[in-house]
């Protein structure tokens, strides 16, 4: 080869190898801040997944409990509305005694005009 162009690819080398520490050190450094950062990171996560579990178990012992009162509400409406009902035949039945008071009362109020009158063509006969 010719010595001119072993120089020449020398330089280039060199000039790459210039180029190319600069860029390896930067990245090294990055390296290095990028581990600093995960390790922060990895520390701050510990806490935060056992806190996430506790919340968790927490969220579903709550949602048990809600679940529960649900069913104990649903067990309370359904006695609510049966003894509504039960009401409701009760008040339907004393609405009918009320209306068989009101015809015996209609009844007793008659008897008791007819017996006035009745008494009253007596005395104007006598």
């Amino acid at each position: 080869m010719h010595p001119l162009a072993q120089a020449v690819i020398v330089i280039c080398v060199i000039a790459l190898t210039a180029a190319l520490v600069p860029m390896l050190l930067s990245l090294k450094r990055t390296a290095a801040r990028a581990e600093t950062v995960l390790q922060l990171v990895e520390r701050e996560i510990r806490p935060m997944a056992s806190q996430l579990g506790a919340l968790s178990e927490e969220l579903r012992t709550l949602s048990g409990k809600a679940n529960r009162e649900m069913e104990r509400m649903g067990v309370v409406i359904e006695r609510v509305g049966d003894a509504s009902t039960k009401l409701t035949r009760v008040l339907g039945a004393l609405g009918g005694l009320a209306r068989v008071w009101q015809i015996a009362g209609v009844a007793a109020g008659v008897k008791k005009g007819l017996d006035v009158f009745v008494a009253r063509l007596r005395s104007r006969h006598n």
